[in-house]
């Protein structure tokens, strides 16, 4: 399997919400894919509404990426625990995603506006 990563910035502005609040809107996110996996849209931080996102405990280690810090996500609802993740200092091959959040596609919205 070719896991290869690849970094793109992405044409147009993307738009993330949850639970009806709008967490972000940019026109500087970032894809990553990784081999066969499906891509993955990164968010500069400072187009995130961060107030929105509490750090949470959970940490993991890709071997290709780094250590993942993750996020729960505010809501009026309640919290989506660990919905979002980033990776402060990701390895080399990986460098331009530093400053970014990617979220949980199947529990928040991520699309192009």
């Amino acid at each position: 399997m070719n896991d290869q990563i690849r970094i793109r910035k992405l044409p147009g502005t993307h738009v993330v919400r949850a639970g009806g609040a709008v967490l972000g809107e940019s026109d500087a996110a970032l894809e990553l894919t990784e081999g066969a996996l499906p891509p993955v849209i990164y968010f500069p931080r400072e187009d995130l509404a961060m107030a929105f996102l509490d750090a949470s405990d959970r940490r993991s280690t890709c071997p290709r990426k780094g250590e993942a810090e993750y996020f729960s996500i505010a809501l009026k609802s309640g919290p989506l625990a660990d919905a979002g993740w980033s990776y402060p200092a990701p390895r080399a091959e990986a460098a331009r995603i530093a400053g970014h959040v990617a979220f949980d596609t199947a529990r928040v919205t991520v699309e192009r506006v």
